[in-house]
């Protein structure tokens, strides 16, 4: 009878402890854990200590990864947006596209296709920000933000058939018009508006879609942000600047789900020039 007295007591105690103060009774600080960490942690089933316990190793370990890319650059910061959703640490390293300074022979000597971003993981060199972000969200998939299913076949095909879709049906006619009506007017050049009127009907058939999935499901691929919402993020941020803008508030379930994506904390800090530039800088 003792004994299970001391027993509940015990648990209560425990208890009191984790709704009080989640983490920091662990040696963990709220201030270091990563904003994406803690909305995970408090969403999850697993232990809460433990999960911030993940997240803070996680965002203070020194990984070894040097990412040349350039934080104007739609594919740099898809990457980027996978590092701070997962509390990553990594060396910028800046490719300046202004110079053509990705065609030069030493940049060519690290991407033999003069193309950024490039994830340098010790040994390994990973080229293409797609392939970049699932290999980062395979590694560190038990910390932070969970950015593929690896717990069912199913859902994880259904996460990768909307990456695809992203791929092959969206970026094509969103990066033309990303570079029409964003990028020429930054570098003073005029769009080819003959090339705008062509391309619009072809985002907004993807769009089209993208409403009626929306309409029964947060996100694309589930309920939850993953890869595939985080894929599409570049070029609908430069086109939310741009008259195309009105292609996806036109359309209410899309417009609620670019609302969603582009308010999270990971995203802005990938937009954030300043974040780039305010790490320490690595030479080649």
């Amino acid at each position: 009878m003792g004994s299970s007295i001391l027993l509940v007591s015990f648990a209560l105690v425990v208890m009191i402890l984790i709704s009080y103060e989640p983490y920091s009774w662990m040696g963990v600080n709220a201030s270091d854990v990563p904003t994406s960490c803690d909305h995970y942690c408090n969403q999850t089933f697993e232990s809460r200590h433990q999960c911030y316990k993940w997240c803070e190793e996680s965002a203070h370990k020194d990984h070894g990864y040097k990412l040349y890319g350039y934080p104007y650059s739609a594919n740099t910061r898809r990457v980027l947006a996978v590092l701070y959703e997962k509390g990553l640490s990594f060396d910028p390293i800046t490719v300046d596209l202004r110079s053509g300074e990705q065609k030069k022979p030493r940049f060519l000597a690290i991407n033999p296709f003069g193309l950024i971003p490039v994830l340098v993981d010790r040994d390994l060199k990973l080229f293409e920000s797609r392939a970049i972000s699932q290999y980062l969200a395979t590694v560190h998939r038990s910390t932070c933000t969970q950015l593929l299913n690896h717990k069912s076949y199913k859902k994880m095909g259904t996460e990768t058939m909307w990456m695809y879709i992203e791929s092959f049906e969206f970026d094509p006619p969103a990066s033309i018009l990303t570079q029409e009506l964003a990028i020429k007017p930054l570098v003073g050049q005029k769009p080819d508006y003959k090339v705008v009127n062509e391309t619009k009907p072809l985002l907004e058939k993807v769009l089209d879609i993208y409403e009626e999935r929306l309409k029964n499901s947060s996100f694309l691929a589930s309920n939850n942000f993953t890869l595939a919402d985080l894929f599409h993020l570049p070029n609908i941020q430069y086109l939310m600047g741009t008259p195309a803008k009105r292609l996806f508030e036109n359309r209410p379930s899309v417009h609620r789900w670019v609302a969603a994506i582009t308010a999270r904390p990971a995203w802005k800090k990938a937009c954030d020039v300043k974040a780039w530039y305010g790490k320490k800088m690595n030479g080649y």
